[in-house]
């Protein structure tokens, strides 16, 4: 599936409408993974594709969406986010509904950014936005500013505008992790060496996200 504008993932997990909203404000075309055709619906809007195995969407749900628009993918070996993220094409996602309640499903979801790392896609949480680190990165926020980084791989890289500076640290998930960082110059700028790496970023940072990947 290819789309010209950017699109909005919409899961089952927590979500309200003024996350939907507010993606949709920025990425105009709605995708539903799976249950999240439920919530869609209940909210009014009718997803353009519903992808996933169905194993969460009841026969009610489905007769109010075009048989068009359903791709059914039986695999149990991918979650129904991993089937979105490598079956939608788009200059960049949105996910709504991957982040909170469950936390294998958080962890899940963070893990598919990384296997699907060449897919432009944010996360967006009550707190927090996610997304995979391109190997050259660069965004301006506020002195002050949370950012956190936390390595689903080995990987190392190089900073500028963070507190503490990741230069000559060799992360790992389960030895070195960057967390809690602080930027201080308004403008932070990293170049990866190795894929892997999740940047965590407060809520108010989505557009600032948003600007950041696509000129990536």
């Amino acid at each position: 599936m290819q789309f010209l504008k950017n699109v909005t993932l919409l899961g089952a997990g927590q979500v309200n409408k003024d996350d939907i909203d507010l993606a949709m404000s920025i990425a105009p075309t709605l995708v539903a993974a799976d249950g999240g055709a439920k919530i869609a619906v209940k909210m009014g809007q009718t997803p353009e594709f519903v992808v996933g195995d169905f194993d969460s969407i009841s026969s009610s749900i489905l007769k109010k969406i075009p048989k068009s628009a359903q791709l059914r993918i039986e695999n149990q070996n991918s979650t129904d986010f991993e089937k979105c993220l490598g079956n939608v094409q788009a200059p960049l996602i949105l996910g709504v509904g991957f982040l909170g309640r469950r936390l294998d499903h958080q962890l899940a979801a963070l893990h598919a950014l990384v296997k699907y790392r060449d897919t432009r896609c944010i996360l967006l949480g009550k707190k927090d936005v996610c997304f995979h680190v391109p190997r050259q990165f660069s965004i301006s926020l506020k002195s002050g500013s949370r950012f956190s980084l936390f390595p689903f791989a080995p990987t190392s890289g190089r900073s500028t505008g963070l507190q503490w500076p990741i230069d000559g640290l060799a992360f790992q998930p389960h030895q070195k992790i960057g967390t809690s960082n602080c930027v201080v110059s308004g403008k932070v700028k990293l170049t990866m060496e190795q894929p892997g790496m999740i940047a965590i970023l407060p809520r108010n940072a989505l557009k600032a996200a948003v600007q950041a990947l696509g000129a990536q």
